[in-house]
């Protein structure tokens, strides 16, 4: 039996639109409670992050046809000054998996796992060559004791660089690596929100040009694609958001946070790496900015949010 709240997902998800005919109970009772839920948008405990493979320098995929060599030691160096910033500057509690040499991607960890509230949807990647890396991120949420989703079906696709949650709803982008079938997985998953499509024509993923960059604030590019996706999300959308234009696509990627103690924080690319970007960061004077450098990950596609899994974890749980 499908729920009235999961239909609405699903009529988007068919028709781009939201249903407005039928409220049941359940979406009263979903409005009532968005307030609660919107208060803890960007709230996290832990972190799941994985080591940089060696192979990744030669072997990870990429979009591009550009040869530009990967520096082995400037990433790693990259990285541990990433994870560290979440370990020690915000005081998350990590949960560390150990590199895989065959696995040359597993470093991107976002892509392996959707992470909402206790459930945690391990996906299925759009690049076969990936699937193996969902292995160890399905243990270490299950070791946290979350409740495992696994997305079976064998004609479905899904990157977690494909979603969006922006603390109301989700927006899935179909891309090259994500389809209609594992949008409607994830809508399965988490019926309390609802779940929009938002065709990505260019880039890999629909947060290759997007991401939150507070509650109700979407950070944009300035490309006439990102531009698209971002007009396609408001036409979708029950709520009217605020957005943030970058003139960097890449630069729009960024990670959000509302922390005990430290407010409003927004991890985002560096001035040395897009200087226009990065002075655009500093009008949001309530954020605590941690300009965080990317400069070699991002030769293989890789962004700031592909790099971990942030997860609220209640005390009791």
């Amino acid at each position: 039996m499908v729920g009235a709240r999961h239909r609405k997902a699903v009529a988007r998800l068919e028709t781009g639109a939201g249903l407005t005919d039928t409220i049941s109970g359940c979406q009263v009772r979903a409005k009532l409670n968005m307030a609660g839920l919107m208060a803890g948008f960007g709230l996290y405990t832990h972190a799941v992050v994985r080591g940089l493979p060696a192979s990744l320098a030669k072997e990870a995929l990429r979009t591009s046809q550009s040869e530009v060599e990967v520096d082995l030691a400037k990433a790693r160096r990259e990285h541990d000054a990433y994870v560290e910033v979440l370990r020690t500057r915000l005081g998350l509690e990590l949960v560390e998996l150990p590199a895989d040499e065959a696995l040359p991607d597993c470093v991107f960890v976002e892509d392996a796992a959707v992470v909402c509230g206790d459930t945690a949807l391990i996906t299925r990647p759009g690049a076969e060559s990936r699937r193996r890396e969902t292995e160890a991120m399905k243990g270490a949420l299950k070791d946290l004791n979350l409740n495992i989703v696994e997305m079976t079906d064998e004609n479905a696709t899904l990157d977690g660089g494909d979603v969006l949650f922006t603390g109301r709803e989700f927006f899935v982008g179909l891309s090259k690596r994500t389809n209609q079938r594992g949008a409607e997985i994830l809508a399965d998953a988490f019926k309390d929100y609802a779940v929009s499509t938002v065709p990505v024509l260019e880039g890999l993923h629909l947060k290759s040009f997007c991401s939150m960059g507070g509650p109700g604030l979407i950070v944009i590019g300035s490309s006439e694609p990102a531009q698209k996706a971002l007009k396609i999300m408001q036409q979708m959308s029950d709520h009217r958001y605020d957005k943030l234009t970058v003139p960097d696509d890449l630069a729009a990627n960024c990670i959000y946070m509302n922390l005990p103690n430290k407010g409003h924080v927004l991890l985002h690319c560096t001035a040395e790496e897009f200087p226009e970007s990065s002075k655009v960061f500093e009008k949001l004077k309530d954020h605590m900015l941690i300009p965080v450098s990317n400069k070699e990950k991002v030769k293989v596609d890789g962004a700031l949010t592909c790099c971990s899994v942030l997860i609220n974890k209640k005390a009791n749980n």
